[in-house]
C-alpha cells in the first residue's frame, strides 16, 4: 500500500488539492536556508527531488542560482512554484518520478522526499542519487529522526539505519541532529552532507 501511494501522482495531487500537506511549512526550512547561504558557487547544477511547493528552489533562484531543477511526481506543486516565480525556466520543472531522472547534477538537496518513500526504496534512493551526481557531487539536506512506523508518509528512521543505505556510495561528512529546526520538528531532524565516493 505505501509503495503504491508513494509512487502515485494521483495520490500526491489529491493531497495538494485537499490541502493535506503537513510537511509543507510555507517557507524554506531554516537548516536548508543556512546551508544554502554557505554555498559560494552560483553555477552549481542542483536537483531538488520530491520538491513539493519548492520554497528551497525559490530561495536558491532568488539568490542567483539559476541552474536549479525541481522534480515532483505531482504537477500541482510545480504549478504553484511557477505561479510564485513566473520567470523560473519551464524546462527546469520536472514532473517525473525521481528514479526515472537521467540527467546529472552537482548537488541534490533533500527535504522530506526520502522519508516519503517506502522503506523498501531507500537503498534504491541512495544508489540512484550516487548515479546521477557528478564526480565529487554532494547529497545534502534533512532526514526525519523519529521511530519508523507503517503510518505514513512520512516514514521515520534513525542515524544508524540511514548509514546502512548511504555508506556504500557516499563519504559521510555530516549526519547530526539539527539545532535550528522549526519548533514542531525540534529534535526530529538530522542535517546531513554526503559526498559521492570516487569510483
Amino acid at each position: 500500500m505505501t509503495s503504491n501511494r508513494s509512487f502515485s501522482s494521483a495520490f500526491w495531487s489529491q493531497r495538494y488539492e485537499e490541502n493535506q500537506t503537513g510537511w509543507d511549512i510555507g517557507e524554506i526550512s531554516p537548516p536548508l536556508k543556512q546551508y544554502i547561504d554557505q554555498l559560494a558557487d552560483r553555477e552549481l547544477k542542483i536537483l531538488i527531488p520530491g520538491a513539493g511547493n519548492g520554497y528551497e528552489a525559490e530561495y536558491l533562484f532568488k539568490q542567483g542560482f539559476k541552474n536549479v531543477y525541481v522534480a515532483d511526481i505531482s504537477k500541482n506543486p510545480l504549478k504553484n512554484l511557477k505561479n510564485r516565480l513566473p520567470n523560473f525556466p519551464e524546462e527546469q520543472l520536472l514532473p517525473i518520478n525521481f528514479f526515472e531522472i537521467e540527467d546529472s547534477f552537482d548537488l541534490i538537496l533533500e527535504q522530506t522526499f526520502f522519508c516519503a518513500l517506502p522503506v523498501s526504496s531507500r537503498q534504491d534512493y541512495a544508489k540512484k542519487s550516487a548515479e546521477i551526481l557528478n564526480e565529487n557531487g554532494l547529497l545534502s539536506g534533512l532526514l526525519f529522526k523519529f521511530p519508523l512506523t507503517e503510518q505514513g508518509p512520512p516514514f521515520g528512521g534513525n542515524k544508524e539505519e540511514y548509514l546502512t543505505y548511504f555508506s556504500p556510495y557516499f563519504k559521510i561528512e555530516i549526519l547530526e541532529t539539527c539545532y535550528n529546526s522549526i519548533k514542531p520538528r525540534q529534535g526530529n531532524e538530522l542535517f546531513f552532507k554526503f559526498r559521492k565516493k570516487s569510483v
